[in-house]
C-alpha cells in the first residue's frame, strides 16, 4: 500500500541549506535564487519554478567571490 498523501507532483526547491545572501546581487549563494524568488517559491506554479531553475546555472558566474579573513584586512 502506498501513501499518496506524501507523494507530491511539484517541482522541488533547489535549496541546499546553505543560505547566505550576496548583498549586492541579493542572490543566495547556495541555491542561486533571488530573495524575491525564495519568498514566492511556495506560491509559484510548476512552470514558473521550472523557469527559475533554468536560469540558475547562468547566475553562478554573476557572484563574485567574497574576500574575507586576514588577507582582506592586511595589505
Amino acid at each position: 500500500m502506498t501513501d499518496d498523501v506524501w507523494k507530491r507532483d511539484e517541482v522541488e526547491s533547489p535549496c541546499v541549506k546553505i543560505c547566505v545572501v550576496q548583498p549586492e546581487a541579493r542572490i543566495c549563494t547556495g541555491c542561486l535564487r533571488t530573495i524575491d524568488e525564495i519568498g514566492a517559491w511556495s506560491q509559484m506554479s510548476s512552470d514558473e519554478r521550472r523557469a527559475v531553475l533554468e536560469e540558475l546555472p547562468a547566475r553562478k558566474s554573476t557572484l563574485t567571490r567574497r574576500r574575507g579573513g586576514r588577507r582582506a584586512r592586511v595589505g
